[in-house]
């Protein structure tokens, strides 16, 4: 009981300071995270004034399973499809970004006499943004429907994948201090393998379950399934010797491509939000004064050299990508803060004993300094940009534009069709490969033990190459055939005699990956013959290749898979109010679609849209209604709003956040109203007795017209002491009778002028 009960001390200790914490930096506008951190330092030892934790392993343990939670939510809202949505400029953004801001950090350490596993610590920390603290900042502002938002947005998304990389390869590279060795080079492409595996397998089996189970699946069920199958990946990560943080991040992108995605977000939201309030509070309670005040010079020149290098390199890299300055320079000071996942990876460091106990405090205080200088720096994002433009040359202003508009008109109307096939080859060889690889392993791992048991001698050997050899079949099939024949392949084929040399080079490619996996299954078994295996191999190939019976099972596996993958997209297109083909039209006109939630007591309500007149009032145009289930589309001026309608609108950036402030306004207008006059509206309930001269004395209660006249409602009635078990329009009302009335109080009080006198 005493372990327990310190635990309980503990857990009361932070979750009251961090609540109280919080509720004061919301107060002043600032980030919840800054107040967990803060709440952290009071209640740890190096604050004297308030009780301390009595057992921090126990906190570090909860902290731990905090980061589990916060990467499996994050996974959640990451998905393959987002990823290859973001377009060139995030990925070209963020590489220059993440990369150039690890080799500051290195440097950076090794100018102040650090070691080479510290430094690229320091690096990896200060090369991640806060994603909580941008799309808060951006969404409060009304700045998330602008063009350097959405870049911004995607490329979090790049850096959430970057992160995930950085956790799981920096231990490696930071005890070995191997930068290009054998062993880190075996690590990526060990990660790499996992990784195709875990979502291409997660894929191909989990989302079907949860669409045979989705009726028993209430939000407890889900909840716990959710996380069981969360806890599930992250011991099976743990097991082949990677981080619990990319299991978790793993199977919460398996479920983002369940149909159940959107519930289990959000059951998940108040654990993830329990558990990562216990992370950054133990964050907070590294934090130790003296060495704050030591190390403060160093605090100050990180900060300073975070800010300024991550305006930079964002800004040329979005620059490189082909964007406009202005755009450029607005993405740019988005990205100044340093993330959440910086304390990750400073707490990896101490757990390894790379970082020096000093660091972490560091690194936290800079933190909180960018993230109080970030949302400031948004603000005046506008007057940085005009500052820049009058210190840069008018000619360097003219190519930079010039290079944008090049660019953008290259990306639109030069597309390569070589570099599309290339790249549908190299997509297909490699996740075939890996699949058939990855069957060849459990093979070798459950199969060939078992036969060779029952035949330990050449037959066995021969059964167990025939049976791995069928089950990697249909693999090796799509590698031979798949994006053979296509659209792009025929207008190569029929182009020019080199573009038929190539394409039947690239396909005679196709046939090394195969007989490196046949030899692979063989060789082992048959080491003394391996020249005719090798033509074995081949004629091996020739009968996959042609057996359409392998090309049918192929087609239905990848048929399978990608119904799952799409299955989310699919049930939101046909739910769509416009087409996603009219959507891409809208954009390239500069016009964008958003839906707007009607909140109930919105003086929209009841309304036609004639009398909202939404052109008139903010230029943008109500392309259809979504009511429930039903959908009206283009409607006409008669058409009423009702509460909980959804209205899909369209316009320019400019038009959608005038039309949204004007609901936020009339809504707060008709919220006001509602508050000042509530307490005139309450129903009360009086007493009313029946003198002798009443005139209701006789009456039948329907006669008696009080609902009507009073606006009140008769609902007992006492007689001779006693309360009338049952009474109903056709009760006679007698000279002594006690009504019970209900209605406003002002309608009561005015009943006996009304009706009784």
């Amino acid at each position: 009981m005493e372990g327990s009960s310190k635990l309980l001390h503990d857990l009361a200790i932070i979750l009251i300071t961090a609540g109280i914490v919080t509720v004061i930096f919301k107060l002043i506008k600032q980030p919840v995270v800054l107040g967990y951190i803060v709440a952290g330092f009071l209640i740890s030892p190096n604050f004297v004034f308030l009780p301390s934790v009595v057992d921090a392993e126990n906190i570090n343990a909860w902290a731990d399973i905090g980061v589990i939670f916060l990467l499996f939510t994050l996974g959640l809202d990451f998905s393959l499809k987002k990823l290859m949505a973001v377009g060139g400029t995030a990925f070209i953004g963020t590489s220059i970004n993440m990369i150039g801001m690890i080799a500051i950090g290195h440097t950076l350490g090794q100018m102040l006499g650090w070691g080479n596993g510290q430094s690229l610590f320091l690096g990896c920390m200060l090369s991640m943004s806060s994603t909580t603290i941008i799309i808060k900042t951006l969404t409060d502002m009304d700045l998330s429907k602008k063009r350097f938002a959405s870049i911004v947005f995607g490329m979090l998304v790049v850096e959430d994948l970057g992160t995930i990389l950085i956790m799981v390869l920096l231990p490696t590279v930071a005890i070995s201090q191997n930068f290009s060795g054998s062993e880190f080079l075996n690590k990526i492409l060990m990660l790499v393998f996992f990784i195709l595996i875990w979502f291409i397998g997660g894929t191909y089996i989990i989302p079907p379950l949860f669409r045979i189970f989705r009726k028993y699946l209430n939000e407890e069920t889900l909840l716990v399934v959710s996380i069981g199958l969360c806890l599930g990946m992250v011991l099976f990560a743990t097991s082949v010797g990677f981080s619990s943080a990319l299991g978790a991040f793993l199977m919460g992108s398996i479920l983002s491509e369940t149909v159940d995605f959107k519930r289990i977000e959000t059951i998940m939201q108040p654990v993830k939000n329990l558990f990562a309030a216990i992370f950054f509070v133990s964050v907070g309670m590294m934090i130790v004064p003296s060495v704050i005040l030591q190390y403060a010079p160093l605090i100050l020149i990180l900060a300073a050299v975070f800010i300024v290098c991550r305006f930079i390199l964002s800004t040329s890299g979005i620059l490189i990508s082909g964007e406009n300055l202005k755009v450029a320079v607005q993405s740019g000071l988005c990205l100044t803060q340093i993330g959440e996942f910086s304390f990750i990876i400073a707490t990896l460091g101490i757990k390894l004993k790379v970082l020096s106990d000093f660091l972490y405090p560091v690194i936290v205080c800079v933190a909180v300094i960018t993230m109080f200088v970030s949302p400031n720096l948004i603000k005046s994002s506008e007057t940085i940009y005009n500052g820049i433009i009058k210190l840069v040359p008018s000619r360097w202003t003219r190519i930079i534009n010039g290079y944008s508009a090049a660019n953008t008109t290259k990306n639109i109307n030069n597309r390569s069709i070589w570099s599309k096939v290339l790249k549908d080859v190299i997509i297909t060889i490699v996740i075939y490969f890996t699949l058939a690889l990855a069957t060849y392993l459990i093979s070798e791992k459950f199969i060939m033990p078992v036969i060779n048991n029952i035949l330990p001698n050449t037959w066995g050997a021969i059964l167990s190459a025939s049976a791995t050899i069928i089950l990697m079949a249909p693999f090796m099939n799509s590698i031979l055939r798949r994006h053979t024949k296509t659209a792009d392949t025929h207008k190569l084929w029929e182009d020019s005699y080199f573009n038929k040399g190539a394409l039947i080079a690239l396909n005679l490619i196709r046939i090394l990956p195969c007989i490196v996996l046949i030899l692979m299954v063989l060789v082992p078994l048959f080491p003394r013959i391996s020249g005719v295996l090798l033509i074995l191999a081949v004629t091996l190939i020739i009968i996959f290749a042609l057996w359409e019976g392998f090309s049918n099972r192929s087609a239905r596996m990848e048929k399978h898979f990608f119904d799952n993958l799409n299955s989310n997209e699919i049930m939101m297109e046909k739910s769509a109010a416009i087409s996603k083909d009219a959507k891409n039209e809208m954009l390239n006109k500069n016009l964008h679609l958003t839906e707007i939630d009607v909140p109930q007591n919105s003086s929209l309500v009841g309304k036609t849209l004639s009398e909202i007149n939404l052109k008139q009032v903010a230029g943008v145009d109500i392309i259809s209604i979504i009511r429930g289930m039903e959908k009206i589309n283009i409607p006409g001026g008669k058409v009423q709003v009702f509460p909980f309608d959804k209205l899909v609108i369209a316009g320019t950036d400019e038009e959608i956040q005038k039309f949204e402030a004007e609901v936020e306004k009339r809504t707060q207008n008709a919220s006001d109203q509602s508050v000042k006059h509530e307490n005139q509206h309450k129903i009360e309930i009086s007493q009313y007795m029946l003198k002798d001269d009443s005139p209701l004395i006789g009456m039948h209660i329907k006669d008696s017209n009080i609902k009507e006249k009073a606006h009140c409602a008769i609902i007992g009635i006492d007689r001779s002491g006693k309360s009338l078990d049952s009474f109903g329009g056709d009760t006679l009302l007698n000279s002594g009778d006690i009504l019970w009335l209900a209605g406003e109080k002002a309608n009561l009080k005015s009943f006996e002028q009304q009706i009784a006198s």
